[in-house]
């Protein structure tokens, strides 16, 4: 075999591809590349190339190949014992100390030690002949604390539970309603309270200072002067100036306030109050909301946000600004000019009772021919209470032949109500009377068949049906109201918008 078919054999006999062979081989005229001679070594490999000399000792048990390799694992497992050192040497550990109880004690403690070997330096320090055993152990002094109110009128309790006397707790929480209710304490406030020394541990410590927070603008201090307990406020400044926010619309209102740092409460405001003059449906992206809301700064650095009292809405087409004014004890809203919000509703039924005979054409129950019926029959018990259904003036109280007792009442804008068939009147003439207010009782006075009310309108004289009247009304402030309106309206004007 020449050397050229040679190293083609070799290298097909470890599996590389006929393409690799193939390779090696000559073709045409090329010179032979003679092969290297095989040396001893290479010959040994490739005698014992099938040969495993550590065979899996699970598997093929019993066969010549297992025993070889069981032959093979003693023989590392005696290598390995004629190699060890052997096992009477002892295992290194921590010393036994020469020294053994108080004498170990003091010494390990003053000693420096690892701790993996039992050292515990600085830790104690041992018993010596300078220490005095204690037959009790001391107090502090004097113990702060810091204990929370659960309720206003439960201040001497809040204190007890602390560890205060239940006398001196009582005492603290009257001098404090002193000055200010009780019920006023919101539960939560924090009560940083200072005890003192005490004479036999048998006996609660007595209250050195107690210091509370009682008001956003009030705090409140306790302090024993000369033994016995004294009150002192402490007043917190607040300036309130209030919290000015604009910004534009964008595609959400809602969203567009609330990035902008308002309130979520005050932003419901705004848009109600705004939704009261303008549709929701016509605000534009590009239109700037301007809003204010009461804000109360403590030097302390706490800040509290109020209601919303100024709702500004603006574009090149229109320019809505609303205040809110107290008026009579109630917030309304106001624009700019003190005009408030136009209010739609119908008149209240002025006895609870029950609808006999409509207004118009029907048979008389006692003349017994049809005629024109101006108002409403509503049956109800004799005596029921009858109540205006608005604010008005007494026109007229007294006998009015077949209504019997009758009230009239003229309520301003053209707008007349008339009641018949009274048992009894409660007002008089001239007199003026409010929404609800009792003017007369039930009855079957004059052309009658029974106990019942009969309920008249008139527009501009004209009888109207009831029931089906609406009334529109719109609040104008007035005088000193309005003045002190304007001067309000200036003022919020002025507040700088916030940053």
């Amino acid at each position: 075999m020449s050397g050229v078919a040679r190293a083609v054999f070799v290298r097909i006999d470890h599996e590389l591809d006929g393409a690799g062979g193939a390779a090696a081989l000559s073709f045409g005229r090329a010179s032979p590349v003679p092969a290297a001679p095989a040396t001893f070594g290479d010959r040994l490999r490739e005698r014992f190339a099938h040969v495993d000399l550590v065979p899996d000792l699970g598997a093929n048990i019993g066969t010549a190949e297992w025993w070889r390799g069981a032959a093979t694992c003693a023989a590392l497992i005696a290598a390995t014992c004629a190699l060890s050192p052997g096992f009477d040497r002892p295992l290194y550990g921590p010393a036994t100390p020469v020294m053994a109880g108080a004498d170990w004690d003091e010494a390990r403690a003053q000693s420096i030690a690892p701790l993996a070997y039992g050292g515990n330096s600085g830790r104690r320090l041992a018993p010596t002949a300078a220490v005095a055993p204690l037959t009790d152990t001391p107090e502090r002094p004097i113990l702060e604390l810091t204990t929370t109110l659960l309720s206003g009128p439960s201040l001497a309790a809040s204190l007890e539970r602390a560890g205060v006397d239940e006398g001196e707790a009582a005492r603290i929480a009257d001098m404090v309603a002193g000055r200010l209710p009780l019920d006023e304490l919101k539960p939560g406030t924090q009560l940083e309270l200072t005890l003192g020394r005490r004479a036999d541990r048998a006996a609660a410590r007595p209250v050195e200072a107690l210091s509370f927070r009682a008001r956003f603008d009030l705090g409140l201090r306790v302090a024993r002067e000369a033994g016995a307990l004294a009150l002192a406020a402490v007043p917190v400044a607040i300036d309130r100036t209030p919290l000015r926010i604009q910004g534009r619309v964008g595609p959400s209102l809602y969203r567009s306030a609330r990035a902008a740092g308002v309130p979520a409460k005050a932003v419901e405001a705004f848009i109600r109050s705004i939704a009261s003059r303008v549709p929701m449906s016509r605000i534009n992206s590009d239109e700037q909301f301007d809003l204010i809301v009461e804000r109360a700064r403590a030097a302390t650095g706490e800040v509290q946000l109020g209601k919303l009292i100024y709702a500004g809405l603006s574009s090149d087409a229109r320019k809505l600004q609303l205040v809110r004014f107290d008026q009579g004890g109630k917030d309304e809203w106001f624009d700019a000019r003190g005009v408030g919000a136009r209010s739609t509703s119908g008149a209240m039924m002025p006895v609870a009772g029950r609808l006999t005979s409509g207004f118009g054409m029907r048979r008389h129950p006692v003349l017994g021919y049809a005629r024109m019926h101006k108002g409403l029959d509503i049956a109800a018990p004799m005596g029921a209470p009858i109540r205006a259904p608005m604010d008005g003036v007494v026109q007229m109280a007294g006998w009015a032949g077949g209504y019997g007792r009758f009230v009239k009442l003229s309520h301003g804008g053209g707008l007349a109500t008339g009641f018949g068939h009274m048992s009894r009147i409660a007002v008089s003439s001239g007199g003026r009377v409010s929404k609800g207010q009792v003017i007369g009782y039930v009855g079957s006075t004059g052309m009658s068949t029974g106990p019942h009310l009969h309920y008249e309108l008139w527009k501009n004289g004209v009888p109207s049906n009831p029931g089906k009247v609406t009334f529109e009304s719109v609040q104008q402030l007035s005088g000193s109201a309005l003045a002190a309106f304007k001067s309000r309206f200036a003022r919020l004007m002025a507040v700088p918008a916030a940053d």
